[in-house]
This record gives C-alpha cells, structure tokens and sequence, in this order.
C-alpha cells in the first residue's frame, strides 16, 4: 500500500467547507490502496467548531501534529473579537470598517505574506523533512488555503528533491477576491506572486477546484494541473418533511460582499403583489450572516419573513438543505468570483432540492448547474428573470410539484473523485 502525507490546516473539530474536502479524501483513499497520513496543527486556532465531525475521521489514517504558533489568539484578546470576525472572512464593508479593523486587515496581508500560518512553514520543514524518510512515505500533498501550507511543500521539495508533491488549490492564491480587501501594498502583491510562481513550477502536480482556475495556473506553470471539485458523500439521516412554508434557504457563510440586493427587492416586490405569497415565504439563513445583509433584509421589509438560525453542526446543515423547498446559492457578481466553486453545491445537488443561484457571468457554478439541471442560475442584471423564475418555483410548491430533475451528479461523489486523486498519487 502506498503512503501519502496530506499537509492540511482545517480538520476536525474545525468546521465549515475548508475541513470537508480533505476529510472525505482519506476516508476513501484505502480503498484505493493509499495509506494517507494526514499532519496538521497541534494547537491551531479555528474560527467555527464542529465537534461532531470528529466522529468521521477514519480509523485508518495516521495524525501527526505538531505545535503552531497562532497569532489571531493575540488578536483576539486586544481586539475585542473584530479579529475573529475577519478571521471567518466577514469583512465589513470600506465605510463601516473601525480604524482597528482597519489596522487589523493591514498587518495581515502586509506583514504575514501569504497569510497568518506562515510561522509554522520552517519548523514543520524541518520535522517532516526526518519524518517522511522515518515512515517511508513517497508523497507529499499540501492543500490551501491557507497558502502557507504550500511553502511547507517547497521547503521539504527543496530538502528531498525525490518526493513527489502534489499542490491542491481549493481556492485561488492571488486572484482570489478578498485579497483586495487586505490593503496589500505593491511590495505585498509582488510577493504573493513571486510565492505563487514559485509553487506553480515546483511541484510535480496541480489540483484546482475550479476550470477557470485551472485555465489561469496553465498560463503560469507548464506542470500538470488536474480539476478535481469538491463533492458529496452518503449521509444517513432519517425520512425528512419538507417545509411546510416556500422556504428558501441559504446554508454557509454569507458575506456582507455577498449580499444579494436584487433577490431581497424582487422578493419584496412579489410579497407585497401576491398575498398567498406573503403568507407563504420564508426565509432562512443558516450561518454566519453580515450585519449589512440584515440591514438590507430590514430595509426591504423581510425581516418578518426570516429564520436566522446562525452556525449549526454539518449534519444538521444537510438536513435543512433536504428539508428546504428551494436551496439559495450566492456569488459576488465580480470576475474573481467566476471561479468560486462553493462545496455545498454539490451537496445541494445531492438534496434533490431546486436550487436558486445567483452570480457573474460566465462562472464555473452556472455551468455546473446547467450541466446537472439542477436548478436555475440568474446574474445581477436580470431581475425580471429572476422574479417569474421565483414565481415559477411557488407555483410548482403551491401544486406539490416542486422538486429538482438533476443529471449526471454521482460523478461529484466523494469515492469517484477520490478515484481521480489516487490515480495521480499512484503515477
């Protein structure tokens, strides 16, 4: 059996969709005669717990921790929390950003390059570097964000030049959208880019989550890159109601960038045109939701019509999204974001629920959902559309008709796509 060390940040108890990816890849990964170690922080600092996920980490794999050094704890208790907000990527808007979080979002992306873990990048060289020699172990896997990882695996490619290392990029490096929000100067952008090239054309392969990424990582490096999405997996949970109410609900994180200000004034405009509508309609968030969307709920009078339900465990999360009568998908409508692939779209698909998605043209979500007919994609010029689409959607409620008519989705389980991954790991 092959060994594998997968270097990672997120595992559990982190939650949120940064743990997922990799958790579901070593469940699967014996299956395909890889032994996977996975190395991750010792004492890390992670925005969102979800203890629950502890219970599905595999008997079969290897931990191996290792100390860090986790400078939003300092943060936090000189900040009065504004550091744990912007460290779950809820960041206030220019104008309503505190001179401390101001200063806050400054250091991050000038003095901390690429990000905030990069202190733990030369000690965990200098231990894996014994290590993988100790065990026997004939591949690396670094996976990012936090890009920092990706350093790890240049610092142990430079040390054992034998060792096959494979980059996964669950987002983008520098063209993700929030670098904008850092304040970065010209010396910061410099750097970012010069570190990015410098793991494009070091490791022996490239992961992406996205096609566009994939497209863009081609036109820097000549090395291989591979898209290998995030996915679903089988989840057991007992017969579920659907809601009794239009429910139309979104399942993560929604950024105060991410607020849909057309969705929230086409729906206050069906309320206020048809009143089985308004009795019918609810509006669910369940997650971390930015105090400007609750502001713009207020404004357009649907605070009456909302269930803010805040964090729950991820088993809980996929029972609301099978129990929801319309699954709610939202991108930021900028060219950044075109290469957003969020993990709950795959299990959004998985729910046989319709799903509502609204984002920038030409992004790899719409192509995705048009592919699979799981859904309707709208982009932010196209109210109108938007609204028959919703009105559509609670007429096929109104008549017991509304249900999702996906194609094609078992390629997006978890097993098939740790079958693309081991077949890289074992060339």
């Amino acid at each position: 059996m092959k060994r594998a060390l997968i270097i990672a940040y997120y595992w559990p108890p982190a939650g949120g969709p940064g743990v997922q990816r990799w958790l579901k890849f070593v469940k699967y990964l014996p299956q395909f005669q890889i032994k996977p170690y996975v190395y991750i922080p010792e004492n890390p600092s992670y925005p969102i717990i979800d203890k629950a996920l502890i219970e599905e980490v595999s008997e079969e794999v290897a931990i191996v921790r290792f100390p860090i050094k986790e400078p939003y704890r300092l943060a936090s208790s000189v900040s009065s929390g504004q550091s744990d907000t912007i460290s779950k990527g809820i960041i206030p808007s220019e104008k309503k950003q505190s001179i401390r979080q101001r200063l806050l979002l400054f250091i991050r992306g000038n003095f901390f390059i690429p990000d905030a873990r990069k202190q733990w990048v030369k000690p965990s060289v200098s231990f894996l570097s014994e290590y993988i020699i100790a065990n026997e172990i004939s591949t690396i896997i670094t996976t990012g964000p936090p890009h920092s990882l990706h350093l790890i695996g240049l610092g142990l490619k430079k040390e054992r030049p034998g060792i096959r290392w494979i980059a996964d990029f669950r987002d983008p490096w520098t063209t993700i959208g929030y670098h904008k929000k850092l304040k970065l100067t010209p010396f910061a952008r410099k750097k970012h880019k010069q570190l990015e090239k410098q793991v494009l054309n070091s490791a022996d392969q490239l992961i992406t989550t996205s096609f566009i990424t994939k497209t863009h990582f081609e036109e820097l490096t000549s090395k291989p890159v591979t898209v290998i999405t995030n996915g679903y997996d089988d989840i057991s949970v007992e017969a579920l109601k659907l809601d009794s109410r239009f429910s139309i609900s979104h399942i993560g994180t929604l950024l105060n960038d991410r607020n849909p200000e057309i969705l929230w004034q086409v729906l206050q405009e069906i309320v206020y045109e048809d009143t089985t509508f308004r009795s019918s309609l609810q509006i669910n968030l369940i997650g971390s939701v930015g105090r400007e969307v609750i502001e713009s709920l207020e404004r357009h009078r649907l605070t009456q019509f909302l269930n803010l339900k805040g964090y729950v465990s991820h088993d809980e999360a996929v029972r609301s999204q099978r129990q929801s009568q319309l699954l709610l998908l939202v991108e930021i409508d900028s060219e950044e974001t075109q290469a957003i692939i969020p993990g709950k779209l795959f299990e959004y698909m998985a729910s046989n629920r319709p799903i509502l998605a609204l984002g920038p043209r030409g992004s790899d979500v719409e192509q995705l959902v048009k592919e699979t007919n799981t859904g309707r994609y709208h982009h932010y010029d196209e109210g109108e559309a938007l609204k028959q689409t919703i009105i559509a959607y609670f007429k096929a409620f109104m008549g017991g008709k509304l249900k999702s008519h996906g194609m094609g989705i078992q390629a997006y389980h978890r097993k098939n796509l740790t079958k693309q991954l081991s077949e890289l790991i074992l060339e």
